[in-house]
C-alpha cells in the first residue's frame, strides 16, 4: 500500500503561509513583543521543588513573567506535571517550564560560576528577603507550602531569605511570597538599569520572537524538524508562499541542534 498523504496544514487546518487574521502579526504586536523580549533578564531564574498544586504552580509562573524571567526549572513528578501541563494556559506561552525528577538536577543548569542560590525559607538565621543584592546573577528556590524545602536543599542555598510578618498568620503561601521576592528582584534591577537595555543574546531574541509571533508555524515546523522560516522588517514570514512550496518540495532547511 503506498504511504499516507502528509498533512501540509497546521493543528488548526490552515496552510502555515496563510495565518488566519488573528495570527498576523500587526505593529502593535510586534511592538509589544519586542517591547517584553528588551527585558527579560537571562540571569534572574526560579527552581521549584516539589510545589505541586496546579494553582501555585501557575502563579508562580505568572509572577516571573510579570519581572521578566524567561524559565522556571520545576521538580515535579509524573502526574503532578501531566496536571500543571493540562491546566498550563496564559503566562506559560511566554515564560519556559522545564520538569525535573530531583532537585540536584535542576541546579545543575541555572547554577553556574558567580550565580547565588537564595532560598525562601523562614528558618533560623534567614535574612530579611530586602538585604540581598537580586542585581547579582540569582537563582530563587521555592518549596512546597507545607513542608518547605528540605535540609539538603537548604545547605546547597548561599542564603535563605524570609518574609517579615507582623500578624498571626505565620507563613505565606509560596507563589505569595515568590510574588514579593521577585517584586524586590525586579525593583532593584530597576534601579540598576538592568531593564534599560537588552540582556538576551541576538540567537535567542530572534528565536524567541518567531515562537510568539507564529505559534502554529512554530508548531508546525517543529513537528515536522524544520527551521523556522526567515521573517522580514514586517515581521512576517519573507515570501511565504516560496517557503511553503520549498516544504512540500522537501528542500526547506531542517533543524539542527545548532539551531537551538
Amino acid at each position: 500500500m503506498p504511504p499516507p498523504p502528509l498533512n501540509w496544514t497546521t493543528p488548526a487546518g490552515r496552510r502555515p503561509d496563510r495565518p488566519a487574521d488573528n495570527q498576523r502579526v500587526t505593529p502593535e504586536r510586534i511592538a509589544r513583543l519586542r517591547q517584553v523580549l528588551d527585558r527579560r533578564q537571562p540571569d534572574l531564574t526560579v527552581v521549584t521543588d516539589f510545589v505541586h498544586k496546579q494553582r501555585n504552580l501557575s502563579a508562580i509562573v505568572r509572577v516571573c513573567d510579570a519581572v521578566g524571567i524567561m524559565r522556571v526549572h520545576a521538580v515535579l513528578g509524573d502526574e503532578d506535571y501531566q496536571a500543571f501541563r493540562g491546566t498550563a494556559m496564559g503566562s506559560h506561552h511566554w515564560v519556559e517550564v522545564r520538569r525535573y525528577v530531583d532537585l540536584p538536577a535542576a541546579l545543575e543548569p541555572v547554577c553556574g560560576e558567580g550565580c547565588q542560590l537564595v532560598a525562601a525559607h523562614p528558618t533560623e538565621g534567614a535574612v530579611d528577603f530586602r538585604d540581598v543584592d537580586y542585581t547579582r546573577p540569582t537563582v530563587l528556590l521555592l518549596g512546597a507550602e507545607r513542608r518547605g524545602l528540605s535540609p539538603a536543599a537548604r545547605e546547597m542555598a548561599n542564603a535563605c531569605v524570609a518574609v517579615p510578618m507582623v500578624g498571626m498568620v505565620g507563613s505565606l503561601n509560596v507563589s505569595v511570597a515568590a510574588g514579593i521576592i521577585l517584586a524586590e528582584a525586579q525593583r532593584q534591577r530597576q534601579q540598576a538599569g538592568m531593564y534599560d537595555c537588552v540582556r538576551i543574546d541576538h540567537k535567542t531574541y530572534q528565536r524567541l520572537f518567531f515562537q510568539w509571533g507564529h505559534p502554529e508555524v512554530r508548531e508546525f515546523c517543529e513537528q515536522r524538524g524544520l527551521r523556522y522560516p526567515r521573517l522580514d522588517q514586517q515581521g512576517e514570514i519573507d515570501d511565504p508562499s516560496a517557503w511553503y512550496a520549498s516544504v512540500r518540495e522537501g528542500t526547506a532547511p531542517r533543524w539542527e541542534a545548532a539551531d537551538e
